[in-house]
């Protein structure tokens, strides 16, 4: 009892500080992120590979810290499914539901421990992001932001997929992230349940039903049609990690579960994948290798079904717990690219993670047939000491630099006035 009662009366003062240090964090993190890319854009016109592989370097570093932040928190991060270091260096597209959000800082302390993934991934986050504190370092690592509404909706996907054309591929990015949702769950729920009532589709309660557009807009740029072999690194010689009885149980699984979907339940009024259903592929800068090669399905868990938020994983003030992630990795060609079938096969997912959600907060526990077992990601405390003191020298350092330029310039004044 006392040792409870010290931590509640700890607990405030904590909290405090933390969001002081977050603060902090954030103000000589980002600046100094900045005034890099800043000083670096001669070595852009130069050698454009070599700089953006330094900003992916420091993009990387910044997300680490972002990571720290639910870490010291204690809001732990477990994995489990599908082993999916196959796809570490691979052209990977990322789906996964959307609850709050703390939904990013947890992925991206489950990819900060993961090497090659966070340098160059791409995000893709609702317009509103773009004014925040962090708004001006994606705007340099080029994340895309994508607008909301049915009104915006056919320009987005069309600026998508000039963003993945110009941006994306050049920069030779990996990772690319996606929440199908188009929102969080508490906000998009209610009419996501009007709208399968209106279609005869099953009623969600833990996700809600994706919109389709953004991926087949991605698809549409970077998937492999089924009668082309263009994903040249997959071959007989580097098959995917999952064993093929697997594989083909897990599909035959799926089909038996689905929901068949009418293509007239589909419309641009309330879903957005025949915007660009008339898309063709496209072989990017001559490459015939640029595809997605892998889909990773991820399904985020709270506990008991109550998410975590951005403030909480800030101030640290909920008790520690665990959030679970469980992975579903498929080939590319596993995807359909023709809309009614890529609609049918995303909904098919949601099902899945709805069930899945379900079984786990009402029982706790997870399929036992999980190739990795949960494990929790663990990070490394001396890299991230290393990369604080990298962020504060270079404040220092930058600062000091600013400091010289300010006494250059009023000494120059000066002596033009004399």
């Amino acid at each position: 009892m006392p040792c409870y009662s010290l931590r509640n009366i700890i607990k405030y003062p904590r909290a405090v500080l933390r969001t002081i240090l977050v603060v902090a964090n954030n103000i000589y993190c980002v600046p100094t992120y900045l005034v890099w890319m800043f000083l670096l854009l001669p070595l852009r016109k130069i050698h454009e590979t070599y700089y953006y592989r330094i900003e992916g370097i420091l993009f990387h570093w910044l997300l680490a810290n972002v990571s720290m932040w639910s870490w010291t928190a204690g809001y732990e991060v477990v994995e489990m499914g599908d082993d999916i270091t196959t796809a570490f260096d691979k052209r990977t597209l990322v789906l996964a539901n959307h609850q709050s959000t703390s939904d990013v800082p947890l992925l991206m302390a489950a990819f900060n421990a993961k090497k090659g993934i966070l340098p160059n991934i791409m995000w893709i986050m609702d317009r509103l992001f773009k004014y925040t504190n962090f708004g001006a370092v994606s705007l340099v690592h080029q994340d895309f932001f994508i607008a909301s509404g049915k009104k915006n909706r056919e320009k987005s996907l069309q600026q998508l997929k000039s963003h993945i054309q110009q941006c994306y591929v050049p920069r030779k990015r990996k990772w690319m992230v996606l929440f199908p949702e188009g929102g969080f769950l508490r906000k998009r729920k209610e009419v996501s349940q009007r709208f399968a009532e209106k279609n005869n589709l099953p009623v969600l309660n833990n996700v809600t039903l994706p919109r389709v557009g953004a991926m087949k807009a991605i698809m549409d740029m970077l998937g492999a049609p089924s009668d082309m072999n263009v994903c040249s690194s997959y071959s007989s010689t580097n098959t995917p990690h999952v064993d093929s009885v697997v594989a083909q149980d897990a599909v035959k699984q799926s089909d038996s579960n689905s929901t068949i979907i009418s293509s007239k339940a589909i419309n641009k009024e309330d879903d957005d994948c025949d915007t660009c259903k008339d898309a063709t592929y496209a072989m990017l800068n001559g490459q015939s290798g640029g595809c997605i090669e892998y889909v990773l399905d991820i399904t985020i868990a709270y506990p008991q079904g109550t998410p975590l938020d951005l403030p909480n994983i800030v101030h640290g003030m909920r008790d520690p717990c665990q959030t679970f992630l469980f992975y579903k990795l498929y080939h590319s060609s596993e995807v359909p690219r023709e809309s009614e079938s890529l609609t049918q096969w995303l909904y098919n997912r949601f099902y899945e993670k709805e069930k899945l959600l379900e079984e786990f907060y009402r029982t706790g526990t997870w399929p036992a047939s999980c190739i990795i077992p949960p494990t929790v990601v663990h990070q490394d405390l001396l890299r991230f000491l290393l990369i604080h003191l990298f962020f504060v020298t270079s404040t220092y350092v930058h600062l000091q630099l600013i400091l010289m330029l300010i006494n250059y310039t009023n000494v120059m004044c000066v002596y033009m006035l004399s």
